[in-house]
């Protein structure tokens, strides 16, 4: 309460501007001007003099002085949006007290202020020169603010988004005339297809209120030369026919009636390929007789085998069109006087087929080691007993063989049940080693030289039933990779019966634990003491491997506003990961958000993150190109900022598949849609496509063709979502292309790159997330961005046409198509050979 000694009055308080005005005295002292203390939320924050002339109050009071006013406005702080308590003081500490509409004659020690900011503009889009949009625009947060500088606005033409810009250019007679700051003005090119001597409404914006400019819209046409105006009329109009042509083939696509081709009706697939996979033998046999006839020995361990299954397995061999051939048979021991006289049969049948007869049953490893050491061929094939060779394989593979020079092949099969159905076929990608690490996908046929054969040494019975995948790492130990081929040619059918392996892995369950032994023991000779786990208890493994070096990782996140998600990226990251060996770089990309731009300011005082601010039109290639020149780190992980990550390990199994094997470039994550479907198991590339996501809308749970969506393996591009890259690999093969795929398939045409450069992309199913896909940059679909997405599109076909990666993508069975889904639908038998 006032005291005797002061006395005063609150004329008036203005909320908006926040000016206080009132009048104050010391009435022991009227001589001598007051001093009023201000306080805001307890604290004092600025004192006033009361010394402005108020002739009104001395009559009343009959002072000497009419120094007795006060007029102030309140501090910036006041303006924050937040509410605040304020209160005046006199010298001694009472309060001066403010109006009270309630109880006039008591008024309140203090008040609410709050101010709502608005911002107020100036500005003028002044119109377009020299293929320039020019404007200025100015503003202040409250009408007491000085005006400032550096708006950014956002330019429109006919409703799509075509740039955003700092208002920063000097305009000296804009800050002449206003008396304002001088950097206020913008010059926004016009994108080359509006050139089109047409009309188009530009609007031009202020950011992020989205408020017009003063001349917003502008209704204008835009036109160069004739003939450069021709020529854009020209080309939209070609972009208009590829909108309209890619809709037409879609829609007439869908309308043919046409015969399913997929994995579901393998068999009448089948039954139209052999005949064709014959007819392209011969043509090849009469136009490129081949210049040696290799002995090849076939071996085939049996014991007690059906007989109808063992007689058609034989007959397999006798049909071959290849006839240099030798075939080993090698009863185990099986003391069936049947067996005995179809051996004797058929040794009787033809001089080519050898038979051995062991004493006591040692297994097929035992059995097989029999027929090994009695091969007098230059190559040798392991056969099955009541499997089926397709009459043209060993020509096949000694053709691959000799053309080649490779010492371990292995050729594509599928299974063949009881009634004479062609199923399930196991259609296989160039070799990849990360991928024989968890399956023993190579299988049948194997076909080896032989003195390869003996430097490998004989099969282990410790590991029967995954003794052929021993086998063959064992091989890969001493084959340089060069020398090792796949035949892209259905060769081999595996008889599916009730009772063998091909019918169901549990038959043969011991194999599960043979296989982990296997794979096991073969990183021990290797020098790799790692842990090797079934997936689900089937033939499928995962690799936990060592540390052996912790590089430094940059995550690099290109956004712009999205706080929610691109926070939720961030904190993801932070808050979860075990792999503390990474920085985070945020590259933002003209945030205007002010919660946005609060929350940058924060988060870049954590010691692990760090913002560069871009203000240029949105090139992603560009911005991780920025990024990347940064970082200072020896791994690059690009990361869209609508990726959410929550598994602990997920660095830590991206960072160790790069160390895992020999010469890996980039590793891609396994994303799911927030439904829990699968978004990215790897790309597969070719012309058709370009670059196409497999096993997409799969459910995360599936196994995915021959165990891809579990196992790690080899593909030949990953998505730029969630890439992680060899900094000096980057660099050296020129990073992203900034100039020609600013937006779309820019990752595709890094993996490319890698690839071509001798190093391996590894998809990394163990590394998962979630990818809320097209936040970060929007659909392609939209009609906007499709004159761009052809353009891309038309880059990487005439940058990657002649490449052989691009012509037939080496992980992608050239069977699939990868223009319906992959996996699944088969190209027509007659189209293999186009």
């Amino acid at each position: 309460m006032p005291t005797d000694q002061f006395r005063g009055f609150v004329d008036t308080i203005d909320s908006q501007s926040g000016i206080i005005s009132g009048w104050a005295v010391n009435l022991h002292n009227p001589a001598r001007v007051a001093l009023l203390h201000i306080l805001m939320d307890g604290q004092e924050v600025m004192q006033v003099l009361c010394d402005l002339p108020r002739d009104d109050v001395r009559q009343v009071l009959r002072t000497a002085s009419n120094k007795l006013g006060f007029r102030f406005k309140l501090p910036q702080e006041a303006f924050d949006g937040e509410s605040h308590d304020i209160s005046i003081r006199f010298a001694d500490r009472t309060a001066l007290l403010l109006p009270n509409e309630d109880k006039p004659e008591e008024g309140h020690e203090s008040f609410p202020f709050s101010f709502t900011p608005h911002t107020e503009y100036q500005s003028c889009v002044d119109g377009i020169s020299e293929g320039l949009l020019r404007g200025w625009v100015i503003s202040r947060n409250h009408p007491n603010a000085d005006w400032s500088d550096n708006v950014v606005v956002s330019v429109r033409i006919d409703g799509v988004p075509v740039g955003t810009i700092r208002a920063n250019c000097y305009r000296g007679d804009v800050a002449e005339a206003l008396k304002g700051p001088p950097n206020c003005g913008f010059e926004l090119p016009i994108p080359q297809r509006y050139h089109d001597g047409l009309s188009h409404e530009i609007t031009v914006t202020s950011m992020p209120d989205d408020i017009p400019l003063s001349g917003s819209p502008l209704l204008t046409s835009l036109a160069d030369d004739q003939l450069t105006t021709k020529l854009v009329q020209i080309e939209n109009s070609i972009a208009a026919l590829h909108q309209q042509l890619t809709a037409l083939r879609n829609t007439t696509r869908s309308l043919i009636p046409r015969k399913p081709l997929n994995l579901q009706h393998y068999d009448r697939w089948a039954k139209s390929y052999y005949p064709l996979l014959r007819e392209q033998t011969a043509l090849l046999r009469k136009a490129h007789p081949l210049k040696k006839a290799p002995l090849v020995s076939v071996l085939c361990p049996t014991w007690r085998p059906d007989e109808a299954d063992f007689r058609a397995a034989i007959e397999s061999i006798l049909n071959q069109t290849y006839e240099n051939w030798e075939l080993i048979l090698v009863d185990d021991g099986s003391q069936c006087e049947q067996t005995r006289d179809l051996l004797k049969e058929y040794r009787k049948k033809d001089a080519r087929i050898r038979t051995f007869s062991l004493k006591v049953n040692r297994g097929i490893a035992g059995a097989t080691n029999k027929a090994i050491s009695h091969a007098k061929g230059d190559y040798i094939a392991f056969f099955d007993h009541d499997d089926l060779l397709v009459d043209v394989a060993l020509e096949r593979m000694v053709r691959a063989a000799l053309e080649t020079g490779a010492k371990l092949l292995y050729c594509d099969e599928d299974k063949i049940d009881a009634g004479g159905h062609f199923l399930e076929p196991n259609l296989k990608p160039a070799y990849d080693y990360r991928y024989l690490l968890g399956c023993n996908y190579i299988c049948h046929l194997t076909f080896m030289e032989a003195e390869t054969v003996r430097q490998v040494g004989l099969l282990e019975s410790r590991y029967d039933g995954a003794q052929d995948h021993d086998f063959i790492l064992r091989a890969v130990e001493i084959i340089p990779r060069e020398a090792i081929h796949h035949v892209p040619e259905i060769l081999y059918h595996w008889r599916k019966t009730p009772n063998s392996t091909a019918s169901n892995i549990g038959n043969k369950g011991y194999a599960v634990q043979a296989g982990i032994s296997c794979v096991t023991d073969h990183l021990k000779r290797k020098g790799i003491d790692a842990t090797v786990s079934s997936v689900e208890r089937l033939s499928l493994y995962t690799v936990d491997w060592p540390f052996v070096e912790r590089p430094s990782v940059s995550i690099i996140i290109p956004f712009r506003d999205q706080l929610d998600m691109t926070r939720n990226c961030v904190e993801s990251l932070l808050e979860t990961q075990t792999y503390s060996q990474f920085d985070i770089i945020l590259v933002d990309n003209f945030s205007v958000q002010k919660d946005t731009l609060a929350w940058l300011e924060e988060i870049s005082a954590h010691q692990q993150v760090s913002v560069l601010h871009v203000e240029e039109p949105f090139n992603y290639a560009r911005l991780n190109n920025l990024a990347a020149k940064q970082s200072q780190s020896d791994l690059l992980l690009f990361l869209n900022n609508d990726v959410i990550i929550t598994q602990p390990d997920f660095i830590k199994k991206m960072v160790l598949e790069t160390l895992a094997t020999p010469n890996v470039g980039a590793v891609g994550a396994r994303l799911l849609y927030p439904n829990g479907t699968i978004q990215h198991a790897g790309v597969a590339v070719g012309p058709d496509v370009i670059g196409v996501h497999v096993h997409r809308l799969q459910s995360s749970k599936d196994f995915g063709y021959i165990g891809r969506l579990r196992l790690n393996h080899e593909v030949t591009a990953v998505t730029g979502a969630a890439l992680l890259v060899s900094h000096p690999l980057f660099d050296e093969v020129g990073g992203f292309d900034e100039a020609n795929l600013a937006v779309a398939y820019n990752d595709v045409d890094l993996c490319l790159k890698i690839r071509d450069s001798g190093h391996r992309i590894i998809f990394c199913a163990e590394a998962e997330a979630v990818h809320h896909e097209s936040y970060s940059r929007g659909s392609d679909d939209r009609p906007e961005h499709e004159a761009r997405f052809f353009n891309e599109k038309q880059v990487m076909l005439e940058r990657w046409k002649d490449n052989p990666l691009f012509k037939k993508d080496p992980a992608y069975p050239h069977y699939f198509r990868q223009d319906l889904r992959t996996f699944f639908d088969l190209r027509a038998p007659e189209d293999l050979w186009s």
